[in-house]
């Protein structure tokens, strides 16, 4: 039995090489779904209780801010003999609130006493 070269056929084998560019390609590709989950969930997380119902079944007290209103405000005139900071803090918990600035007509759920 004899072989003929002419009609075998020619297997070649190559190596896939990335350049640098490609390698950077890659890494770019396989980090968006990571990088789209992680701000899927920095964002779609964690929303204020003021949202929906309060946390534990503590039910909430809701007030519109009027003009001229703070939360300092707030918070002395529902309790008197507190101390307001502990108040001021318990109400940026519950409305998500990054700083103690509050706008007339804006909506605050309160922990009802």
């Amino acid at each position: 039995m004899s072989f003929d070269v002419g009609d075998a056929a020619v297997v070649v084998r190559s190596r896939l090489r990335l350049t640098r560019r490609g390698r950077a390609v890659f890494t770019v590709l396989a980090a968006i779904p990571i990088a789209l989950l992680a701000a899927s969930l920095v964002l779609g997380g964690g929303g204020a209780a003021a949202d929906g119902e309060g946390a534990r079944g503590t039910s909430l007290a809701y007030l519109t801010v009027s003009d001229g209103e703070s939360l300092w405000s707030i918070a002395e005139s529902l309790a008197p003999n507190g101390d307001p900071r502990d108040l001021i803090a318990e109400i940026m918990r519950l409305n998500g609130l990054d700083d103690s600035v509050v706008q007339p007509g804006q909506r605050l759920a309160l922990p009802a006493q």
